[in-house]
């Protein structure tokens, strides 16, 4: 089928052309509803035949970690979770500490699965974490000034091109483990030209230099199902023995700056000039840039349909 063939070449194009992005796309609605579905699937398994997945224990980059991965749970290597995340959902490009180690989702689930999440890992080198102001903190108090915090960062999000958003709330109120040292809290944004809101799962796992971000993303849809999964996410990622929290040397190792608070809004990430790019991720954009190549398709079609029909 010459349309299949042609949608498919497009698709693949698109990944290998350094010009791949959402600004060289042009939206035209001329073609059907039946080469939309043909092309979404074709991009959805062309993407995924790329991908190697792992199922069973992952060390992450550097060797100060480890994921034991539940049952049900895949992982996605560092290197193509940071090209979905930047190519294909349409965030800024991560630098530095913000770059993908990998991702853990639903064994059952693709990447471009609407109705699911991903658990995007990076690690953060910024020191021990004092958490003694773990009891003291006032979440209403943090929430105000998050919001306050996102005016800024959509600034910069804006002159770059990229969607702003909007702090709606806590999808889910801090908590901190004090024996386990894993903390997680959960984050509604609502993206200018998004119908839904999205969902940030953040996890944090501490531990003798730095910690780990683990953050879902996905819709409010999905809030229920990492819920569900949260204790098992949990208990899956540990820091290795001589990275451990309880490693810490305080003749030796740094103390980081902030505490627990700054941790949930994010001023590490101010501090180093990272919010505005790596505190908000977007999982949805990927279908705007996909009807830019349909209707791209489409027209090619159109043209060779044409050429077909005069030489005949």
């Amino acid at each position: 089928m010459k349309i299949r063939l042609l949608l498919l070449m497009l698709i693949l194009a698109s990944f290998c052309s350094e010009s791949y992005s959402r600004d060289s796309l042009q939206v035209n609605q001329e073609f059907t509803e039946e080469e939309y579905q043909i092309a979404l699937a074709y991009f959805i398994d062309s993407l995924e035949s790329t991908f190697v997945y792992e199922e069973s224990e992952v060390t992450l980059d550097g060797g100060i970690a480890k994921i034991a991965l539940p049952s049900g749970f895949k992982y996605l290597n560092g290197k193509d979770s940071d090209m979905v995340l930047t190519d294909i959902f349409g965030n800024p490009p991560a630098e530095g500490e913000m770059k993908s180690l990998g991702m853990i989702l639903p064994k059952n689930r693709s990447v471009l699965d609407d109705s699911t999440y991903m658990i995007n890992i990076t690690y953060s080198a910024d020191g021990y974490i004092d958490d003694s102001d773990a009891k003291e903190i006032d979440y209403d108090d943090l929430l105000s000034s998050m919001k306050d915090d996102m005016v800024e960062a959509n600034e910069y999000r804006k002159e770059n091109g990229y969607e702003t958003a909007e702090l709606i709330g806590w999808a889910s109120t801090p908590f901190y483990d004090t024996e386990n040292k894993k903390l997680h809290w959960a984050k509604e944004l609502k993206f200018e030209t998004m119908e839904s809101n999205t969902l940030n799962y953040n996890i944090r796992v501490l531990g003798r230099k730095g910690y780990l971000n683990l953050n879902a993303i996905g819709d409010m849809n999905t809030l229920e199902q990492i819920q569900q999964n949260i204790d098992p996410i949990l208990a899956s990622v540990n820091f290795v023995e001589g990275n451990k929290y309880s490693d810490f040397n305080p003749s030796m190792d740094k103390v980081a700056a902030v505490g627990i608070g700054g941790l949930i809004a994010g001023k590490v990430l101010a501090k180093a000039g990272l919010l505005a790019k790596g505190g908000i991720l977007l999982a949805k954009f990927w279908k705007i840039l996909l009807v830019g190549i349909v209707a791209f398709g489409a027209g090619l079609k159109k043209m060779f349909t044409k050429g077909d029909t005069q030489n005949t």
